[in-house]
């Protein structure tokens, strides 16, 4: 079966199904269908050309033929980060990197960084899954987009920025920093819709109010958050003092970049994973076996249609469920990400997510959202600090008060002993607009 974006569709349309391509009307049975006919040719196309999928499917003696239903696809070996740092540059391509029109690359902070590739027919399937992800989150045709992901290596702003030209809208390709600057260009050039990170959105929201502003009476009514995990509480305090609707996207740069699944608006209920070109499992991390629908565990995907850089059955380590269609009805929901099987803390024997400490700091009044948590060690005993950026304004009790809150908190709901730095605003680092939440110094005492 082949299905195409620019398939006609036909049949009476509600106002929120008009506008659906031809994937998004599948039954189903028509899904998993095309799925597998897209996995099996996605397996011959790594094992034949990627030297590192024939040698570990040799390995693990299996063979793309092996596969017969979707299910087959759990024999298969797993793809880590590792995987594509192990072969950097370019061995993990399928294609002649003449054949590639396009690199990006992660910061590689922890070690070399890790190199993607697309060809031209992947970069419009990307631009075709972010702009269906842009119309899912309310936006049309005509729209002005403001795109405040950080453009460059990272994917999230010209992977946003063709999406958006895809659908049919202006494009303001803004990038992040120069905060002052972005709202006298939303409040000039009046963008409907804006992509940017969550904690940067939050940053904006103080511009406008410092400079007099109430962000209720903007022009933009949607944003499409992601790159980082955020919490409900986080998105009801951005819709509140935004007066837009808050949904989410979701991508990797290692799977294509953002677009992989997306928040409909019209329920606000999880992302819809585009499964006609991206196949999600869930599994255990400890014990490394595929979880049911519905159980919790690490997120993994395998490609189904990229030409450049197909990954088998890449650990993601976002920890998340899977749970059925509603919007989209053929096309399963994953569970808001909250958490990375990777940022997983453990500080004295207690277990430990930097989502956990967020919902603290964001009931607390006086701080903003911004923290980082930083890992040390005294006395061969693991010592916990929360550096938290203080809401503009706050005074020096306000501030001290807000610290010892957090501090009491943590104690009583998760069981750790913290100190916390409140700190000025804007004054911890951000990288693409957003902050880098664990800082581990453990090694380094």
């Amino acid at each position: 079966m082949t299905v195409t974006s620019d398939d006609a569709s036909t049949g009476d349309q509600s106002p929120a199904q008009d506008g659906l391509d031809a994937a998004e009307r599948l039954s189903s049975a028509e899904l998993r269908d095309l799925q597998l006919e897209r996995l099996k040719s996605t397996l011959h196309h790594a094992y034949q050309n990627v030297p590192y999928y024939k040698r570990t499917f040799d390995e693990a003696g299996i063979h793309p033929s092996d596969c017969r239903t979707l299910a087959d696809l759990a024999r298969f070996p797993y793809t880590t980060k590792d995987s594509l740092r192990e072969n950097y540059p370019f061995g993990m391509f399928a294609v002649p990197r003449e054949q590639v029109s396009r690199i990006h690359a992660s910061s590689g902070t922890t070690g070399k960084p890790t190199v993607v590739g697309y060809t031209a027919d992947d970069l419009e399937t990307w631009a075709t899954v972010v702009a269906r992800s842009i119309r899912a989150a309310g936006g049309r045709p005509g729209d002005i987009v403001h795109v405040a992901y950080g453009y460059g290596l990272f994917t999230g702003g010209l992977g946003a920025h063709y999406g958006a030209e895809k659908l049919g809208c202006t494009v303001v390709p803004v990038s992040g920093g120069m905060t002052a600057r972005q709202v006298q260009l939303i409040t000039d050039f009046k963008p409907t819709v804006i992509m940017l990170t969550p904690t940067y959105m939050l940053t904006l929201l103080d511009e406008f109010e410092r400079q007099g502003i109430d962000p209720k009476t903007s022009s933009l009514r949607v944003g499409i958050f992601g790159a980082e995990p955020w919490t409900p509480a986080m998105r009801e305090e951005i819709e509140e003092r935004a007066g837009i609707d808050a949904v989410d996207i979701y991508g990797l740069s290692e799977v294509m970049g953002p677009g992989v699944a997306q928040e409909c608006v019209e329920t606000k209920d999880g992302l819809h994973v585009w499964e006609d070109h991206f196949y999600p499992e869930v599994i255990d991390p400890l014990r490394d076996t595929v979880l049911d629908d519905g159980e919790k565990g690490e997120l993994v995907f395998t490609s189904l249609t990229k030409q450049a850089m197909p990954v088998i059955r890449y650990r993601t380590r976002d920890l998340t469920r899977l749970l059925p269609g509603t919007a989209r009805p053929a096309f399963r929901r994953m569970e808001k990400v909250t958490g990375r099987s990777d940022d997983m803390i453990i500080v004295r024997g207690v277990n430990l997510f930097p989502t956990q400490i967020e919902e603290i700091v964001l009931r607390t009044e006086g701080l903003s959202p911004h923290f980082q948590l930083v890992l040390t060690r005294h006395n061969r005993m693991d010592h916990l600090t929360v550096q938290v950026e203080a809401s503009p304004g706050v005074g020096p009790a306000t501030r001290h008060d807000a610290a010892a809150h957090v501090v009491r908190t943590v104690k009583d709901t998760i069981g750790v002993n913290t100190e916390v730095d409140v700190v000025e605003p804007e004054t911890l680092e951000r990288s693409a607009g957003k902050l880098r939440r664990i800082k581990d110094l453990r090694g380094e005492d």
